[in-house]
């Protein structure tokens, strides 16, 4: 009976231990909720580079308005994963943010696409900011639905083609392994029913990989081919706008409604901002980045007409296969039509 009384009094103090550090844990976690929050931020973008520079800014102006206590993190040159990555650990809490291009924020609504994955179909930035900006209310009420709130929308330039080889004419491309951002498999289907060969790959691979010839051919902006160094290896960049690259701020619903009113507001304000400079510097850098990469040993070709005639017949075999994969058919259209209405003047 004694080892049986023991046996018992011993699970009894077990279990009185064991509710006793729930108690404590419940408690310590309804304390740490009801702490001033915390945002952790994840971009590509390297450090001390434009887009790292307004995240601090706009990080700066959410912490004063939070309140003390309040922690803003940005994680720098892609050291929270791609940018699929990134949507995912938004979505579990590990991230309550980030600077993402289409590439990412398609993974939360694929509609956004259509700013980004039609080749040579926008002519400008007007034209850009124009279908951005009718879309716009739209596009930010989707994401809400989502679970995200948009803070900014920003770019990062023209996309150009860099390779280790000179190349002009779409078939000059047809013998190179080109870079593909490994969440876009639609893309590469796309690719290799064109002829073309993709490798799949995450954008932190892409240096080491033009250097030991696993990839020949990088579609890039030449802010990052000349910040990455891609330029050194893939010394040919082909001079045309082949599509835009662009991007938004975005934080989670989640951590959004946590946040005091005073610090909403202050966030929003300062996503605005950040998202003006974002574009008006990043396109000034287009241009100032060719120069220097010039200086130090960069080809540029430049289509003739008869050659830019080829790209323009290689956009327009693309779009039926986009349409509907891609870029979800509604969007596709709406594009279409924004643009036919932006060029016949009824803006």
């Amino acid at each position: 009976m004694l080892r049986i009384g023991t046996f018992f009094t011993a699970h009894r103090i077990s279990l009185l231990g064991l509710l006793f550090s729930l108690a404590v844990g419940l408690i310590a976690a309804g304390q740490a909720q009801a702490a001033p929050g915390q945002l952790r931020i994840g971009t590509l973008a390297p450090k001390n580079s434009l887009y790292h520079r307004q995240l601090m800014e706009v990080g700066e102006a959410w912490r004063s308005a939070q309140g003390e206590g309040a922690k803003y993190l940005v994680y720098p040159d892609g050291s929270q994963g791609g940018e699929t990555d990134m949507a995912r650990r938004m979505r579990i809490g590990q991230l309550q943010g980030a600077l993402l291009s289409v590439v990412g924020l398609r993974e939360i609504e694929p509609s956004i696409s259509a700013l980004q994955n039609m080749p040579l179909l926008f002519r400008s930035w007007d034209e850009v900011d124009y279908v951005r900006e009718k879309m716009r209310p739209a596009m930010e009420k989707k994401f809400l639905d989502k679970g995200f709130v948009v803070l900014a929308w920003g770019d990062a330039g023209w996309v150009r083609f860099f390779s280790k080889e000179p190349a002009v004419r779409p078939d000059d491309y047809r013998k190179m392994k080109f870079f593909a951002w490994a969440g876009e498999s639609e893309q590469q289907d796309i690719m290799k029913s064109l002829g073309y060969t993709p490798v799949p790959l995450e954008t932190s691979d892409i240096l080491p990989s033009i250097q030991t010839g696993m990839i020949t051919a990088v579609p890039a902006t030449p802010y990052f081919a000349l910040a990455s160094q891609v330029y050194a290896t893939a010394g040919h960049m082909l001079d045309i706008n082949w599509a835009p690259i662009v991007g938004a701020l975005v934080v989670t619903r989640k951590s959004w409604d946590e946040m005091s009113p005073a610090a909403r507001d202050a966030l929003k304000a300062a996503g605005t901002r950040a998202g003006l400079q974002m574009r008006t510097q990043a396109r000034k850098e287009v241009d100032e980045a060719v120069d220097a990469m010039k200086k130090r040993g960069l080809q540029v070709h430049t289509p003739n007409p008869e050659q830019m005639k080829e790209w323009n017949t290689l956009a327009e075999q693309l779009y039926p296969r986009i349409r509907g994969k891609m870029v979800p058919a509604e969007t596709f259209d709406e594009v279409m039509k924004l643009l036919k209405d932006y060029r016949a003047g009824k803006r």
